[in-house]
């Protein structure tokens, strides 16, 4: 189960950290509208990714006997997860020239959230296939990837509004640029994992 809590942790984190139009979007309800405004944007992950993680754990039911296509979508998450590390560890500062906009927060973190290809390419190469794994282990498990994963995008991206609400300097600091590209490495580490495992599915690795 620690195992499954330690991955959740790092993927949530780094989703709830890195910039995209979430991120973006959570910045400027918080800087126009205030630090509820935000908040509520961050929020929408909660409602928009339920279909989303139901409709890839059905897909991936469908193809659990094919060892084949599993260590395809094991390759294909590792080189997600690797490139996703690599561009956290390139942050630079976040510029926050965005245009106003009337406040209709939850409404457009929905939207974003779930137009954007980020959520369906990470539960269909490498949130799916964990929560498939940890629901092997136990419902323990299960509960502990989905809830830490869930816990730390959120609660990034609330303590991302907050922060922006009271200095919008944090998104230039190093301290933030410092978490990213922690956050980067252990995602490469990851991914390294993802290869092993994708490796042993297809019958290189022993």
């Amino acid at each position: 189960m620690i195992d499954f809590l330690s991955i959740g942790l790092v993927l949530g984190l780094s989703a709830g950290f890195s910039p995209g139009p979430l991120l973006m979007l959570v910045i400027s309800e918080s800087l126009h509208h205030g630090t509820k405004s935000g908040v509520k944007v961050a929020l929408s992950p909660v409602i928009t990714d339920l279909p989303i993680v139901l409709a890839t754990l059905l897909l991936l039911v469908k193809v659990s006997g094919y060892h084949g296509i599993l260590g395809g979508i094991s390759l294909a998450g590792g080189l997600f997860v690797m490139y996703t590390g690599y561009q956290s560890i390139r942050t630079r500062p976040v510029r926050l020239d965005l245009p106003k906009e009337q406040p209709r927060s939850l409404q457009k973190g929905v939207l974003t959230n779930f137009l954007s290809p980020h959520p369906y390419l990470f539960w269909i190469t490498v949130g799916a296939p964990v929560l498939t794994k940890s629901l092997g282990t136990g419902w323990s498990a299960c509960l502990a990837f989905i809830g830490s994963f869930y816990l730390c995008l959120v609660g990034a991206k609330v303590v991302l509004a907050i922060a922006v609400g009271k200095s919008k300097a944090f998104l230039s600091s190093t301290l933030y640029l410092y978490i990213m590209r922690f956050l980067g490495m252990l995602l490469i580490i990851f991914a390294v994992l993802l290869f092993r495992e994708g490796g042993k599915l297809l019958g290189f690795l022993n």
